[in-house]
């Protein structure tokens, strides 16, 4: 959920007026942005954070006034919009949070407000020009393994993806590289290309745990892509035989011509009946480590509640 500063005036996540507290957090009326620039919360009213904290217990820091917009910081409400969408792409980015504090984020925005960086988040910009603009230095790329210890790996597993048993290439992190930065060979296991995607950024201990979960819908996929193979290959050697017999006969139309082609357009509609099945179990597979995910990072969310 999100809150408006009063003294700047961003609505943004409730995190950024979380603070640690003796007994109970607290919760202030301005955001860490403006109290890292020295203003305090004591001095700004917030009624509706106000109202949150009594609910929750937590202990309110600030006035019972109403928010003055006249004076936010930031007067116009596109340009709010501007840093708003931009630690919104920070909140959620967790390999920009690794090697970045909040707190280098906070004094580059407020650099960003006063004017004495000379440039504002522009969301025409990528989140990565708009860092980079902003002086602040991150490794996107930080999957550094060579060619040949990939092709080791793929040896190692015999080209068999080692989370659901179907043909792989693609050589995984156990730990993601944006969260590990580890490329070393005892984290690194093969992955088919749709395992690969869908674990992206999910630590191994959990994605292995919900996969654990469905062993049976890993061997129908296995048994999936091992029917689909040589039926697609069958088809293709159809067709290559009826272009060679169109070519010696020398006509298109022919009665023994459009038999092939009958047998041939049974065989695909079979083939796309099968694929079709075979698409939807992915997706639900899919599904499945989506809501696991979801719900993970739902358990461990630094938000108000």
């Amino acid at each position: 959920m999100k809150f408006q500063c009063s003294a700047c005036g961003l609505r943004v996540d409730s995190l950024h007026f979380k603070q640690k507290g003796l007994m109970n957090p607290k919760l202030t009326s301005i955001c860490d942005i403006c109290r890292q620039r020295g203003l305090a919360a004591e001095d700004y009213g917030n009624p509706v954070v106000k109202v949150f904290a009594a609910n929750l217990l937590f202990t309110y820091v600030g006035t019972g006034q109403e928010v003055d917009e006249q004076n936010f910081l930031l007067g116009s409400a596109k340009l709010r919009k501007r840093y708003e969408g931009f630690l919104q792409d920070f909140d959620g980015n967790s390999l920009v949070q690794q090697q970045i504090s909040r707190e280098e984020v906070n004094r580059a925005l407020v650099a960003c407000e006063t004017g004495v960086s000379g440039f504002v988040p522009d969301p025409g910009l990528t989140f990565a020009m708009n860092l980079e603009k902003m002086g602040l230095k991150v490794n996107f790329q930080l999957n550094e393994v060579d060619y040949i210890d990939r092709e080791r790996i793929r040896a190692k597993y015999k080209y068999r993806c080692q989370y659901c048993g179907r043909r792989g290439r693609s050589v995984d992190h156990k730990d993601p590289v944006s969260l590990s930065q580890n490329n070393r060979l005892d984290n690194l296991i093969l992955s088919c290309q749709e395992c690969n995607r869908i674990k992206s950024n999910m630590p191994y201990d959990l994605f292995v745990k919900l996969n654990d979960e469905i062993p049976a819908i890993n061997q129908q996929l296995v048994k999936y892509e091992n029917a689909l193979g040589p039926l697609k290959e069958e088809f293709q050697q159809r067709r290559r035989m009826l272009a060679a017999k169109v070519h010696l006969k020398g006509v298109v139309n022919d009665p023994e011509l459009n038999a092939i082609r009958k047998s041939n357009k049974r065989l695909q509609d079979a083939i796309d009946s099968l694929e079709a099945d075979y698409d939807a179990l992915c997706l639900a597979r899919e599904e499945h480590f989506a809501n696991g995910w979801k719900l993970a990072i739902a358990s461990k969310k630094t938000d108000i509640i």
